[in-house]
């Protein structure tokens, strides 16, 4: 191990590896270990970072840990779960938080110090916790609190220890860079010695040592990262040893297919073969609701068509490894790591998929890295911009934007509403959903009703009360509003049996193409990171639920919802709604955490 090294110990944060990719954005390696981890190896750090997770310090949820970490004489830095590990290992106390924050929060610098220097004294800053720290260690000082959080940073001089209940290394927080910046260089005193063109040769020699003699099979969505994966498996190992194939399940968006290969072959891809399976993947997909269950299908079955034009083309197994374009969020959100909860099982993390990792028979160069390193290797590679700057669209394509329901409706508390009106008061109307969406809250997986409000546009409020809603309503993670028609009798709003089908498929095709458009002409497009278009069974007249779902981004690891411009927004409503069929739209105004960016 390189000196300059930080040691980073995984007790499970979804954004542990965020915490890697932000130190070396700064020049500097960092490697993961597990929190018991012996000492030996951990000799030469310069430091050690202690990070999040979805476990409890204080009951029988918390996770083992080696003590020595703290008699190695470096310096240490707790992040949300490990700043409470950090008071409670030595001295403090540790329980349950008055209210649980998710998301944005403010912070009011008390005291300066190494670990803060250069912070402003109010910064916005990204929180995900439940638990707080209510009393300091001996020799420990507060640096900075919330309004709901007393202790948001502590500090030992002496022992060089540091603890933030926010998280720096997510983008959302306004001056994280310079927080890890003033850990790593001015606390642990490190050399810079990471960059990407590094990462670059050392995923090359690590492709042909797994790939050897073999050849790929490459599954191509005609997303940026297959694309790219495409690209960079032809550069290391010629045309002639990559298979590139494209399998239409169904889910794809209007004429995408078609458009996929059109555009792969004009890059200089022509290695690419399209096979039609949506009515393989209906079939295996009838009658199906949950949407765990709905991802592990689709990532079966897209191996069983794989295997099938294998065999139709003559292609021996044993000759031939796995391609996918996994990038490193696909793979948290599976439970990348020991501790880490499962968020989704994406349909590239599936058993068999996993199954062929530890047999060798599976490459993906593109494992550690976040979309825009992604975009940045893209253009190494002299891929056109049509190519790199397209909205990310999941593998499971629409399958997991088309909600489904078995009809039933879901029973509401009385409490929900008791503490919706405490906090929305007049302003506006709320109604809870009869719906589910998953979320990440604390680190955890939630699978929760959504709240709908209505009433007069304003951005702010809406973000404000979305933050405070999925903070102090434990039944609910996600918040949206209604944009029109903009009267209705929300109480006539039911649920109704709906499964997949190409039908509803269709629809949202047709209302997803037609956003796309409305977005490119109002030159909007390139704004927003990500823009998944939802069809809920939601209906007042027997139709359905148009959900818009825009978001902004820099790694899709944290995002903001999208503030639309309410002109643009009133127009693609009126033309959504237009559509037969439709009754309503509904935008999405959570944030991540405490919703994810897709509702399944």
């Amino acid at each position: 191990m390189k000196p300059s090294q930080i040691a980073i110990i995984d007790f499970g944060s979804q954004y542990t590896h965020l915490i890697t990719r932000r130190i070396r954005q700064l020049g500097v390696l960092a490697k993961i270990f597990p929190p018991l981890v012996s000492t030996q190896e951990l000799k030469g750090v310069r430091g050690i970072i202690l990070s999040g997770g979805p476990n409890s310090v204080y009951d029988q949820t918390a996770v083992r840990y080696n003590p020595q970490l703290f008699k190695l004489e470096v310096p240490i830095l707790g992040l949300c779960y490990g700043h409470q590990l950090v008071a409670q290992h030595l001295g403090g106390k540790v329980q349950k938080g008055r209210v649980k924050e998710y998301g944005f929060a403010n912070l009011e610098k008390i005291v300066d110090g190494r670990i803060l220097a250069g912070v402003p004294k109010q910064s916005r800053i990204w929180m995900s916790h439940g638990d707080s720290v209510v009393q300091l260690p001996p020799g420990f000082i507060n640096c900075a609190k919330t309004s709901d959080c007393n202790v948001a940073a502590m500090a030992c001089a002496s022992k060089n220890i540091y603890g933030l209940q926010f998280h720096p290394e997510v983008a959302h927080t306004k001056a994280g860079q310079l927080v890890l910046s003033n850990f790593v260089f001015k606390i642990c005193h490190c050399q810079k010695d990471w960059s990407l063109e590094k990462y670059f040769s050392q995923m090359v020699k690590k492709v042909k040592a797994v790939v050897g003699k073999r050849n790929v099979f490459l599954l191509v969505s005609g997303g940026v990262d297959s694309t790219v994966c495409f690209a960079l498996l032809e550069k290391i190992l010629g045309k002639n040893r990559v298979f590139g194939l494209h399998i239409d399940s169904g889910s794809m968006r209007l004429n995408e297919s078609a458009q996929v290969k059109t555009a792969l072959a004009q890059a200089g891809f022509g290695n690419l073969h399209v096979y039609d399976a949506s009515a393989k993947f209906l079939a295996a997909l009838k009658g199906v609701v949950d949407p765990e269950k709905k991802r592990e299908i689709i990532g079966r079955t897209f191996l069983q068509i794989k295997d099938e034009v294998m065999k139709k083309n003559g292609l021996k197994p044993k000759d031939w490894v796995l391609g996918q374009g996994t990038i490193y969020p696909d793979t948290i959100e599976t439970g990348g790591t020991k501790h880490a909860d499962k968020i989704k099982t994406h349909h590239n993390r599936v058993k068999e998929i996993l199954k062929l990792m530890r047999l060798g028979a599976l490459v993906e160069p593109l494992s550690e890295l976040y979309k825009d390193e992604v975009r940045q290797v893209a253009k190494k590679l002299g891929l056109p911009a049509s190519l790199i700057n397209r909205h990310p669209f999941p593998g499971p394509g629409l399958f997991i934007r088309v909600l489904c329901s078995s009809g039933q409706e879901i029973k509401k508390s009385k409490n929900q509403k008791i503490n919706l009106q405490r906090i929305v008061g007049q302003k506006l109307k709320s109604i809870i959903l009869p719906l589910k969406s998953v979320g990440v809250q604390g680190d955890n997986r939630t699978y929760r009703q959504p709240v709908l409000l209505s009433g007069s546009l304003d951005w702010n409020k809406l973000h404000d009360f979305s933050i405070r809603i999925t903070n102090e309503v434990h039944e609910i993670n996600r918040v949206v509003y209604l944009v029109a028609p903009a009267k209705v009798k929300l109480s006539n709003l039911k649920v109704k049996k709906a499964y997949l089908t190409k039908d509803r498929l269709d629809l949202l095709r047709r209302v997803d193409a037609l956003v796309n458009e409305e977005i490119k002409k109002a030159k909007i497009y390139n704004d927003i990171w990500q823009f998944p278009v939802v069809l809920a069974p939601l209906g007042l007249k027997g139709g359905q639920t148009i959900i818009l779902r825009p978001v902004e981004s820099q790694e899709a690891m944290t995002v903001n919802f999208y503030q639309m411009n309410k002109k643009v927004l009133d127009k693609i409503a009126k033309k959504i709604l237009q559509i037969p069929g439709i009754d309503l739209v509904l935008y999405d105004v959570t944030n991540k955490p405490p919703a994810t960016i897709e509702w399944e």
